[in-house]
C-alpha cells in the first residue's frame, strides 16, 4: 500500500469544512486512500444495495443516526442526499469534519454540491499514484530510470501499476473500458450511444497533444461537433480526458483559441493506442506525445497540491509558436515546456523564448528526459523530469 500524497491536504480540510469530497476517476485510489486516512469512521459504499437502501429509505434519520464521522462513497448514486447534508450542516456550522464524499462522476457530484452545498465543502482531486509516491519502490533495488519509464508506461490506477505481466495489465484496462461504456455510461442516464463512446475515446488517443477539433471527431463518427462536445464532456468529467484551455493575454497577437488534449492517465492512453509491452513504447510514433501527456498531467496534479489555486493552460500562436503549459499564480507566470530528448538547446526552444518575452516572465523551465540541471541563456532553466515529479525541486515562480 503505498503512501498518498494528499494525506496532509485532507487533514487540513478536514479542520476546516464540515465536509470534504474526494474525486478522480474510478479505480485511482479514493476508497483504498480514504479508508487508510480515516480508518474509525463509518464507511458507506452507496453502489452497494445493503448501504445505499437502508439510506435512501430515510436519509435524515439514517445520518442523523450514524452521527459525525461518515464516509460516503460514490455520493453522486444518491442525489437525494445534498440537501439533507445541506440541512445538518446548518444546524451546527461550527463543527468541521463531518463527512467526507467520494465521487467519480463529477458533473453529476459537482451540480448537487453547487446547488445544495456551496460554502459548506472544500475539494479534493486525487489522479493516479504519482511518481512522488511510488519512489518508495526505489529502496528494492529499482533504478529511477526504470521507475519513470515504468510509470509513464503502466499509468497511475494502482492495480494497473502492481500487474507486472503485460497481459494481465492489458486485461485489466480492457475491463476498465468495457466497465466504464457499458456501466457507468448508462447509469449517468445522459442518452448517449455507447459505441459512439467508445469509438470517440479511442479516435481521441491518436490525437493527444493536439488541438482539440469536435468538428474533425464528428465527420469520422458520422455525428454533429455538438455531440462530440457532450460526449467529451462526460469523459472529461468522469476524469478520464483534459481539454486544457489555451492562455490568453492582451498582448495584440493572434493566439488560438482551442484546447488542447490530454488524456488523465497514460496507461490508459497507452490501451487505446495499442501499446502492451514497454518495449512497443520504446519505438512507437507517438512516444513524444505521450511523454508529454505524462509529465504534464503529473506536473499539474503537483501544482495542485502544493501550490492550491494555481491556473493552467497552454500558449500557442498561429503562426506555431508555442509552450507546452504556462501555470499562473498570484500574479505570476511560469511558462514550461517539455522535451523527451535528454539535453535540449536554445534551438529547440523558439517557442518559449518567445512565450517568455510576450508574457513578461521572469523566467521559463523546460523539463527533459535527462539526468542534468543547466541554465539556457539567462531565463531558461532546464531540469530533469524525474526530478521535478520526483518533488526533488521546489516550485517556484
Amino acid at each position: 500500500m503505498y503512501h498518498r500524497a494528499w494525506a496532509s491536504e485532507l487533514q487540513r480540510k478536514l479542520a476546516n469544512f464540515p465536509i470534504v469530497a474526494i474525486l478522480g476517476p474510478r479505480q485511482c485510489g479514493k476508497t483504498t486512500f480514504a479508508r487508510q486516512q480515516l480508518q474509525d469512521w463509518t464507511y458507506l459504499d452507496l453502489e452497494r444495495p445493503s448501504d445505499r437502501r437502508p439510506l435512501e429509505a430515510d436519509i435524515e434519520a439514517r445520518l442523523r443516526g450514524l452521527g459525525d464521522h461518515v464516509v460516503l462513497d460514490e455520493a453522486q448514486r444518491l442525489p437525494d442526499l445534498f440537501p439533507v447534508l445541506r440541512s445538518l450542516t446548518d444546524e451546527n456550522r461550527q463543527t468541521k469534519g463531518r463527512w467526507v464524499l467520494l465521487g467519480s462522476a463529477s458533473f453529476e457530484l459537482v451540480r448537487g454540491i453547487s446547488e445544495s452545498l456551496a460554502g459548506r465543502i472544500a475539494f479534493i482531486e486525487l489522479p493516479g499514484l504519482q511518481l512522488q509516491e511510488l519512489s518508495t519502490d526505489l529502496g528494492s533495488g529499482t533504478d529511477l530510470a526504470n521507475l519513470v519509464a515504468n510509470r509513464w508506461f503502466r499509468g497511475g490506477y494502482p492495480e494497473a501499476w502492481l500487474q507486472h505481466d503485460d497481459r494481465a495489465r492489458t486485461d485489466w484496462f480492457e475491463a476498465y473500458e468495457r466497465t466504464f461504456v457499458h456501466k457507468d455510461v448508462l447509469e449517468l442516464g445522459m442518452g448517449v450511444r455507447t459505441s459512439t463512446v467508445s469509438r470517440l475515446w479511442a479516435m481521441m488517443a491518436h490525437g493527444v497533444g493536439g488541438i482539440w477539433n469536435a468538428s474533425s471527431f464528428g465527420a469520422a463518427l458520422g455525428v454533429n461537433f455538438q455531440t462530440v462536445n457532450r460526449y467529451a464532456e462526460l469523459l472529461e468529467g468522469s476524469f478520464l480526458i483534459r481539454r486544457l484551455a489555451p492562455w490568453y493575454a492582451n498582448i495584440g497577437k493572434r493566439l488560438t483559441k482551442s484546447p488542447k488534449l490530454l488524456f488523465r492517465d497514460t496507461g490508459l492512453l497507452h490501451h487505446f493506442l495499442g501499446i502492451r509491452e514497454r518495449g512497443t513504447l520504446d519505438v512507437h510514433p507517438m512516444r513524444g506525445h505521450t511523454w508529454e501527456n505524462f509529465v504534464l498531467e503529473s506536473l499539474i496534479s503537483r501544482f495542485s497540491r502544493e501550490v492550491p489555486g494555481c491556473r493552467f493552460g497552454y500558449w500557442r500562436t498561429l503562426a506555431g509558436a508555442e509552450v507546452d503549459l504556462v501555470v499562473e499564480h498570484a500574479g505570476q507566470i511560469l511558462p514550461i515546456e517539455v522535451k523527451l530528448h535528454t539535453s535540449p538547446v536554445a534551438s529547440d526552444l523558439r517557442g518559449l523564448s518567445h512565450c517568455i518575452e510576450d508574457l513578461g516572465c521572469k523566467t521559463g523551465i523546460v523539463l527533459h528526459g535527462g539526468a542534468q540541471t543547466y541554465e539556457i541563456g539567462s531565463k531558461i532553466r532546464a531540469i530533469p523530469a524525474s526530478d521535478m515529479l520526483l518533488g526533488e525541486v521546489g516550485l517556484q515562480f
